[in-house]
C-alpha cells in the first residue's frame, strides 16, 4: 500500500512538524490548514488516509470526517482531540473514525493509529478485490448454468418431439389396423353378397375416420395458444348436453348417468372448449366403467355442478364428473395428463386429459382428481364464473 496521507490543521506549526515527521516515516505528506481546503486536497489526490484536528474554525474535525466518508466511505481518519476530551472521542467513534490520538501529540501513539487505519483499508481492499472476484465467478457460473440449461432444453425438445412422433405413431398404426380390418369385412360382404358384413365394416371404416378427425382436431388444439372464446352461457345447460352425448354410451355398456345440478347463474366461458372437457370427462368415467374386470358392480358415472368460496371470497363454479369404476393406481394417477398416456390401450390418444387441463387453465380454473383402485375415480373442474372480454 502506497503511503499517502492528508494532514489538517489550523495551527501551521503542527503541521510542519508532523509533516516532517511523518514524512521521515515514508509518507507522503499533504498538509491543509482548514477543512474546506483539505476536502479539496482530499478529492483531488484520491486519498484514503486523513489526519485532522478536532477543534478548527469553518468547518470543524467532525465535519470533515463526515464529508471524507461521504465522498469515500472506504477512507479511514483519525481525529486529533484535546487532551480529557472523552465526548469529542466517543462522538467522532461514532461518525466513523478509524481512531482518535490526544494532544499532546506523541509520534509513537500516531504511528500506532497510522498504521490500525492502513491495516483497515488493506483489509477492505482485499475484501473488495475478493468480492469482484466472487462475482465474477457467480457471473461465469451463471453463464455456464445458462449454456447447460439451453442445451437441456434443446434435448427435451428434441426428447418431447421423440416422444410425440412415437406416441402419434402407435396411435395411427392402431387406426391403420382398424381401417384394414374393417376395409376387408367391406370387401368380403361385398364379394360374398353379404349385407351384415358389409355394414360391419362399413362402420368400422366410419369410427377410424372419425377417430382420425379427432386426433387431428385435439392436435390443433393443443399445439396453438388460444384465449378463450367468452360468451354468456348457462352451465346447467352444457352440463346437460354433454351428457345427453355420453347417454347413448353409458346405455350401451349398461352405466347409470345421474346428474345433480343446482342453479349457479350465469357464465362467461368459451362454450365449446368447456363442452369438450365435459363430454371428454364423462366419456372417461364411462369407460372407466366399461373397462372395469369387476363386472358384478352396478356401475354409476355422476355430473354435479355446483358453487363454492375460495380462501379470498371469490364465488366459483365447481364441476364433478365421477364414477365407480376401475380407479387408477399409484402409478397411472402419476401419468394421468401425461402426453400419449392412455388406460385406454390402443383406443385412447391420451391427449384427452391433456387437452382438458389446457383448456381448464386457459379459463384461469384448476382440474384436479382423485381415485382409489377398484373404487373409482372423481375429476373436479373449479371455474371463475368469468366476464365478457
Amino acid at each position: 500500500m502506497e503511503k499517502r496521507l492528508l494532514l489538517i490543521d489550523d495551527e501551521r506549526p503542527i503541521l510542519e512538524v508532523l509533516g516532517i515527521s511523518l514524512a521521515a516515516e515514508g509518507y507522503e505528506v499533504f498538509t491543509a490548514e482548514s477543512g474546506y481546503q483539505g476536502l479539496e486536497i482530499f478529492e483531488r489526490e484520491k486519498l484514503k488516509l486523513v489526519v485532522t484536528d478536532i477543534k478548527m474554525p469553518g468547518m470543524d474535525g467532525i465535519e470533515v470526517l463526515k464529508r471524507v466518508k461521504t465522498l469515500n466511505p472506504e477512507a479511514e481518519v483519525v481525529v486529533i482531540t484535546g487532551h480529557g476530551d472523552m465526548e469529542s472521542a466517543i462522538a467522532v467513534l461514532r461518525e466513523g473514525a478509524s481512531d482518535f490520538i490526544t494532544k499532546p501529540i506523541k509520534e509513537e501513539a500516531l504511528l500506532l493509529a497510522l498504521r490500525r487505519a492502513e491495516r483497515k483499508i488493506e483489509m477492505a481492499d482485499l475484501i473488495k478485490q475478493y468480492t469482484l472476484g466472487l462475482e465474477e465467478k457467480v457471473a461465469q457460473y451463471k453463464r455456464e448454468l445458462e449454456l447447460a440449461q439451453e442445451e437441456l432444453l434443446k434435448r427435451e425438445r428434441l426428447a418431447t418431439i421423440g416422444e410425440t412422433v412415437a406416441g402419434l405413431a402407435h396411435y395411427i398404426k392402431n387406426i391403420l389396423n382398424a381401417l384394414k380390418g374393417g376395409a376387408y369385412k367391406v370387401n368380403s360382404g361385398l364379394a360374398k353378397s353379404d349385407r351384415r358384413l358389409l355394414e360391419e365394416g362399413w362402420q368400422m371404416v366410419q369410427r377410424n375416420i372419425e377417430r382420425i378427425s379427432q386426433l387431428s382436431l385435439d392436435l390443433l388444439d393443443f399445439s396453438k395458444e388460444r384465449v378463450p372464446d367468452r360468451t354468456p352461457c348457462d352451465p346447467r345447460s352444457l352440463v346437460q348436453e354433454a351428457a345427453s352425448i355420453i347417454q347413448p354410451l353409458a346405455d350401451e355398456n349398461n352405466v347409470e348417468l345421474r346428474l345433480h345440478l343446482e342453479e349457479v347463474g350465469e357464465a362467461y366461458w368459451d362454450k365449446r372448449g368447456i363442452h369438450r372437457v365435459l363430454v371428454n370427462l364423462g366419456t372417461n368415467a364411462v369407460d372407466a366403467c366399461r373397462f372395469d374386470p369387476e363386472r358384478g358392480k352396478r356401475f354409476v358415472v355422476a355430473m354435479s355442478l355446483g358453487l363454492e368460496k375460495s380462501p379470498s371470497g371469490e364465488e366459483r363454479i365447481v364441476i364433478e364428473v365421477s364414477d365407480n369404476g376401475s380407479g387408477m393406481d399409484e402409478e397411472t394417477r402419476e401419468k394421468v395428463f401425461s402426453r400419449f398416456f392412455s388406460t385406454k390401450g390402443g383406443q385412447g390418444t391420451g391427449l384427452g386429459l391433456l387437452l382438458s387441463k389446457k383448456i381448464v387453465e386457459e379459463h384461469g380454473g384448476q382440474i384436479s382428481f382423485d381415485s382409489t383402485l377398484g373404487q373409482g375415480t372423481k375429476f373436479k373442474v373449479v371455474l371463475p364464473r368469468g366476464s365478457r372480454l
